[in-house]
């Protein structure tokens, strides 16, 4: 399967329906090279280091009028969809959440960050609760991440263990992180023996400069692919008979020993 990132800064006033446009933009490209999945950044639709209030102003329900155009640009393009947006929940509640659609706009998956990092996410979002859900799309067993979820070991882990062959993590990571997208990405992919697509922004947003270097990691290391610093369409052939050998090749999953990591942790 033939996937696309969408590496962008994206609309300068963080307007919902601009991003959107993007969206429908890139959409259009990324299916005219063969793209059966595109992946956006992480609070794309609203901009991430935007603050409570403009978070809130912008948060939507899972099933809102952004979600309801993405599913049109979905179907329009004949490509699933993945981005970054503010979910408003129960009571009130702000989630940093990202969307997967599938080519006829349906949703498959809807997950809200788990990992918050630092002030930026605190002040604006509270936590998920974490979920290990897959979808399938062209035969590919697929979960969703957010940015710093991915550099826990252990939510990668929990989705391999379920089946993933492929983990999407739309991201906002800044300068200085690039170890990230250079070493985490790969490390990720290589001891769970699966492909993990990581969609970054770039440019600048107030006081952050994000890095670019959106990435997928290879089941068999490195990365597949690696972007630069500027905006751009990135695309990957994720080919399963990578996943095959590397799974013949690095047997870390059935080789894990449960019963010693419980006597590794106290009170376990």
């Amino acid at each position: 399967m033939r996937i696309a990132l969408l590496q962008t800064a994206g609309d300068p006033e963080n307007r919902p329906a601009a991003n959107l446009d993007r969206l429908d933009a890139a959409a259009a490209r990324a299916a005219a090279a063969g793209a059966r999945l595109l992946v956006a950044p992480e609070m794309f639709l609203s901009g991430y280091n935007i603050g409570r209030e403009a978070a809130l102003a912008a948060a939507e329900p899972s099933d809102g009028p952004s979600a309801r155009r993405a599913a049109d640009i979905a179907r329009h393009h004949g490509i699933a969809l993945a981005y970054g947006y503010p979910e408003i929940g129960e009571g009130g509640v702000i989630y940093n959440s990202a969307l997967l659609l599938d080519r006829d706009g349906r949703t498959l998956l809807n997950f809200r960050k788990t990992h918050l990092f630092g002030d930026i996410d605190r002040a604006m979002f509270a936590p998920g609760e974490g979920t290990a859900e897959l979808a399938e799309i062209d035969g590919l067993k697929i979960g969703l991440l957010i940015c710093y979820d991915v550099e826990f070991p252990e939510v990668v882990r929990a989705l391999a263990l379920g089946g993933a062959d492929l983990v999407l993590v739309p991201t906002a990571n800044m300068k200085p992180y690039d170890a990230v997208s250079l070493f985490v990405v790969p490390a990720r992919s290589f001891e769970n023996e699966l492909f993990v697509a990581y969609a970054n922004r770039c440019g600048r947003e107030g006081e952050l400069d994000y890095m670019g270097l959106s990435c997928v990691g290879d089941p068999q290391g490195g990365n597949l692919v690696l972007a630069g610093d500027g905006e751009e369409l990135v695309l990957a052939d994720l080919d399963p008979e990578r996943l095959k050998t590397a799974r013949a090749l690095s047997t870390h999953l059935p080789d894990r020993r449960p019963d010693v990591y419980r006597r590794l942790i106290p009170g376990g």
